[in-house]
C-alpha cells in the first residue's frame, strides 16, 4: 500500500522543499515548482525505509498549483507506465540504419556509481570524446536526480542523456533501449554507456536485482551490431562474499549473455571464464575528481573497474 500524507510547504528551492513532515522532492516533470504555504500530497515510504538513494518524501500531488490543465504540444507517448503519474512526452528513439553505419562502441554498466569512473576514464584516454549516457531501468529514481550526471554535463564529459523504457526525467526520452543507444548515435556520440540511475533495486537473490539490466542492454547493442563492452562490477571492500571480486551480479550476466561480448578489468584481475574477450586496462585512479566511496564505504576496485572500462571504451572508438 502506498504511505501518503497530506502536509503543508513551509519553504522550497526550485523541486525541493521542506514540508511539515520533512524534506520532499517535487518532479519538474509532473508538477509546478512548489511554494511555501502549498498543500501536497507526499510519499513518505521511502524516508520511513530509510532508503540511502531516494530516502525522503515525494510530492505526489500539489493541490494548491497543480491542478490545472497544461498543453501537451507535441508530447503523445506515456512514460511511468500503468501508474497514476503516467505523463506524456515526446519520445526520440533513433533509427537502426544509422547506429549500424556509425559502428559506435557500447559500454554496459550495472551501477550508476560505475559512470563517473567510466565516463573520466574515457576522457583520460581519449580527451573531447562524445559521450552518450542510456538510463536503463534497474535504478530507483528520475534521470534529474543523478548529481553524476549534472557534474558530468558541467565538466563536458557528458554530451546527451536519455532515459530508456520504464526510466525517465532524463534530457531526452526513448521508448526502449535500443531506441535510446540509436538516438545518441545519431545525436553525433563517439562512444554510448548504458547502466541504471541512482538507486539500485536488489532483493538478494541471483536474479532479482537492477544489475541485471545490462543483460538487456548488452543484448540491445549486440542486435544493433555494436561492439558491447561490459564493465565488471569488482569489489575488495564488499562485506558480502558474492560481491567480492568479480561480483555474481557480473558472473550471471555474463553465464546468460547469448553472444559473447568484450569485458574490461584492471590489470592484475583474472577473468572469471573463457567464453567472452577479456582486456585489462589501466585502472589508475590518480587525479580522479571524486571521492572512492560506494555503498558507505571506501572501495577502489570498485572505481578502478570503471577506470579501466573507460580506457578500454576509448581504444574500441574506431573514427577518433
Amino acid at each position: 500500500m502506498l504511505e501518503l500524507r497530506r502536509t503543508t510547504v513551509t519553504a522550497a528551492d526550485g523541486p525541493w522543499c521542506e514540508t511539515e513532515l520533512g524534506r520532499a522532492w517535487s518532479d519538474p516533470a509532473l508538477h509546478p515548482p512548489p511554494a511555501p504555504g502549498d498543500e501536497v500530497v507526499v510519499n513518505v515510504q521511502a524516508r520511513e525505509l530509510g532508503l540511502g538513494s531516494g530516502g525522503y518524501d515525494v510530492v505526489v500531488a500539489n493541490l494548491t498549483r497543480g491542478l490545472e490543465h497544461t498543453p501537451l504540444g507535441e508530447a503523445h507517448v506515456m512514460k511511468l507506465n500503468y501508474t497514476p503519474l503516467q505523463h506524456a512526452v515526446q519520445p526520440a528513439d533513433g533509427s537502426i540504419a544509422a547506429a549500424r553505419a556509425a559502428g559506435t562502441p557500447v559500454a554496459v554498466f550495472p551501477l550508476h556509481g560505475h559512470l563517473p569512473a567510466l565516463a573520466w576514464g574515457l576522457q583520460q584516454a581519449a580527451p573531447g570524446t562524445r559521450l552518450g549516457y542510456v538510463q536503463t531501468a534497474g535504478g530507483a529514481l528520475p534521470g534529474r536526480l543523478s548529481n553524476a550526471v549534472a557534474e558530468l554535463r558541467e565538466r563536458g564529459w557528458l554530451d546527451h542523456h536519455v532515459t530508456a523504457g520504464p526510466a525517465y526525467g532524463g534530457e531526452h526520452e526513448a521508448i526502449t533501449t535500443a531506441g535510446a543507444i540509436c538516438s545518441a548515435i545519431e545525436a553525433g556520440c563517439d562512444a554510448v554507456v548504458c547502466g541504471p540511475g541512482p538507486g539500485i533495486l536488489g532483493s538478494g537473490t541471483e536474479l532479482g536485482h537492477g544489475g541485471m539490466v545490462a543483460l538487456d542492454s548488452a543484448h540491445a547493442a549486440l542486435a544493433l551490431g555494436l561492439p558491447t563492452l561490459l564493465v565488471a562490477r569488482l569489489s575488495g571492500a564488499d562485506p558480502r562474499e558474492r560481491h567480492r571480486g568479480i561480483s555474481h551480479h557480473t558472473r550471471t550476466v555474463l553465464e546468460l549473455l547469448l553472444a559473447p561480448v568484450t569485458v574490461a578489468l584492471p590489470r592484475g584481475e583474472q577473468p572469471a571464464d573463457d567464453r567472452h574477450d577479456w582486456r585489462t586496462a589501466d585502472g589508475s585512479l590518480d587525479g580522479f575528481p571524486w571521492p572512492l566511496r560506494t555503498m558507505g564505504r571506501e572501495d577502489p576496485r570498485f572505481f578502478a573497474a570503471a577506470a579501466a572500462a573507460g580506457r578500454t571504451l576509448a581504444a574500441m572508438i574506431t573514427r577518433l
